[in-house]
């Protein structure tokens, strides 16, 4: 019996990609016009109705998986005597993290035997994605939870991410960016590049005048060090540009793969609409 995978809804895998590959998905919730919505299943909101409803103002707010959930899903492999490999979401930009320490503590109180090994990726979007789908092809080629866990673990501090958002008011908003940072974005055609740090904390990186200026300069950052040869572009709402981007990256011979992975509703609840961002691996930590 193989070992388990889960995530969360922040990687922005496609569900039915998972479903396929064994992976199971676990939903933050998205509250908007005080309703509040899954982003898993059948009835998720979608990342087109959410940036339509903030367009016309609303101002969304998001939930961490909760304790409930994950000790309901571990349990479930617990019983079944089937090791977990959790990646979560960045501890710094969520509770998610903490929580699912909460609820393998509690799991392991009644089936002290399982075997449940969680991963902070101080990761998100497409870097959080490409974790999970690295997982989950080590596991298919006969890898051991703990050689994946081992190779993740090495990984994860030189993943990069970069972001380019177009109004750094709904991080501000959300709380993912201090207001002082978000000051760089109130400047005429100011483009703030952002990328997360080495504790996964989304900050700052540089401010250029003019989106495809920004552009330019997530390339040449995105494609420095490079040490593994695909690379992961993400957006909201402006697939021209990301295919742009793609075509732009696999022209440097360091690049051969390039997935596009849409950002889903929690990653777009927060950095609004016409976001772009590029995921790399490179040799040295971030």
């Amino acid at each position: 019996m193989t070992f388990k995978i889960i995530t969360d809804s922040t990687a922005d895998l496609d569900e039915n990609w998972a479903q396929a590959q064994d992976i199971d998905i676990l939903g933050l919730t998205i509250t908007l016009n005080d309703k509040t919505y899954p982003t898993v299943g059948p009835e998720r909101v979608t990342s087109e109705f959410l940036l339509q409803a903030m367009k016309a103002g609303a101002q969304p707010t998001t939930s961490q998986v909760n304790v409930g959930q994950f000790e309901a899903s571990f349990k479930t492999y617990a019983q079944e005597g089937r090791p977990i490999l959790y990646l979560a979401f960045s501890s710094v930009l969520s509770g998610t993290y903490q929580s699912s320490q909460i609820a393998k503590d509690l799991v392991l109180e009644t089936y002290p035997e399982a075997v449940i090994e969680i991963i902070d990726t101080r990761a998100a979007a497409g870097g959080e994605g490409y974790l999970s789908i690295l997982a989950a092809q080590m596991r298919d080629q006969g890898a051991s939870l703990e050689e994946v866990k081992a190779k993740i673990i090495d990984v994860l501090p030189r993943l990069r991410t970069f972001f380019l958002v177009d109004d750094l008011y709904h991080l501000m908003r959300g709380g993912r960016l201090s207001k002082s940072s978000a000051l760089i974005g109130s400047l005429v055609n100011i483009k703030p590049l952002l990328w997360l740090d080495a504790e996964g904390k989304l900050v700052p990186l540089a401010k250029l005048r003019g989106r495809k200026k920004a552009i330019k300069e997530m390339l040449v950052r995105a494609t420095q060090d490079v040490e593994t040869s695909t690379a992961v572009v993400a957006y909201s709402n402006d697939e021209a540009s990301a295919q742009d981007l793609k075509a732009r990256l696999l022209e440097n011979s360091a690049i051969s793969e390039v997935l596009m992975m849409p950002l889903g509703p929690v990653i777009s609840a927060h950095v609004g609409p016409k976001t772009l961002a590029i995921f790399t691996i490179g040799h040295e930590p971030r």
